[in-house]
This record gives C-alpha cells, structure tokens and sequence, in this order.
C-alpha cells in the first residue's frame, strides 16, 4: 500500500544532523557535505518499487550537479527486510544500481523520525545558507506517482535549477508518494 509524505520539517528549517555509516564504510555527518550548494536527503530502500522506480534519476542528479550532495538514506529494519541490509546495500553500491554521493544506512531509525520521514521515497531538498542547510523544498522528485509510470515534470530538477539560480523555489510542495517506512517493531 502507498503512502504519501506527511512533512514535519517546514521551509527554511534546518537539516537535523545525523552521523550514519555509508554503503562505503565511511560514516557520514551533515557537515561533510559542506561544501555543496544544495544537499538532497532521500529517505529511501532497496526493495521498495517506488523507491527503485527513482534510482536512475537520483543517479543523474548525483552525476549531473557537482554543486549538490545526493544522499540516500535506508532507515528499513533490515531483520524484517533482508534487502535493506547494509549488506545488501554495499552490493547495490557496487553493481552500479546506486550512485548516489552516499548511501547510508539508519540502523536505529532516529534520523527518519527527525526528519519526519514516513515512505520511500522521501525527499528533502536543503539549501546551503549562511554555512548552515535549511529545507528549500520537501515533496515529489517528479510527477511518475506509480513505479511503471513515467514521468513527464521533474519537481526535484526545478527544485534544483531554481536553488543553483539564487532563486526562491517556486514549488508547491505535493506529497511524496511509496512504500511505508519499515519501523523496528512493526508487524
């Protein structure tokens, strides 16, 4: 069953920090993306198909924008979910399917429930301002709302080209739409 996105974060909110291990080995916190203009956190899985229907084009914003950090973030329970696994993720990794900037993985969940992540996919667009992330844009990465529809607008791409622009984003933020996150505990 889908679900839509329920943001709890507001614009101009700053970017809860977080310090999760990667895909790579490496742990990861907010400020090692400093450098970057914009920081795309999206919560995100494995074995979701809405979440897989949005791995080639995080892979294109990761690959397209030098001045933007794609991060995923998996916050899955992975003994209930055996394709989240960090394991699982590392071979992601490897094989290509994913190539974001960092994949990382929230063993404990906190950082999901700080953001007020609920689905997978669900995305946080930050801006860098004045050294610090604050949300510019929370909602869909595009209009394909099914994993076999294709999309024909990208909100994420405008979300981008208008941060990159020193422009406000002009968006309405419309829910993300997928897969329930996998809480520890849930039946």
């Amino acid at each position: 069953m889908a679900l839509q996105s329920d943001p709890e974060l507001e614009a101009g909110d700053p970017a809860p920090d977080f310090e999760l291990e990667g895909a790579d080995g490496e742990t990861y916190a907010l400020d090692d993306f400093a450098d970057s203009e914009a920081l795309l956190v999206v919560f995100t899985c494995n074995h979701c198909p809405y979440a897989e229907a949005k791995f080639d084009l995080l892979n294109e914003l990761a690959d397209e924008y030098d001045e933007v950090s794609v991060v995923g973030i998996n916050p899955n329970d992975a003994e209930e979910y055996p394709e989240d696994s960090l394991e699982k993720m590392r071979e992601y990794v490897a094989d290509g399917r994913i190539a974001y900037d960092a994949y990382l993985r929230d063993e404990s969940q906190d950082v999901a429930r700080e953001y007020g992540a609920v689905c997978t996919p669900d995305p946080f667009l930050f801006e860098r301002d004045d050294g610090e992330f604050r949300l510019a844009y929370q909602g869909r990465l595009d209009d394909a709302l099914n994993p076999e529809d294709e999309p024909t607008r990208f909100h994420i791409r405008e979300a981008i080209e208008s941060l990159l622009a020193d422009e406000d984003v002009d968006l309405e933020w419309q829910p993300s739409q997928g897969c329930s996150i996998k809480w520890t505990g849930d039946a």
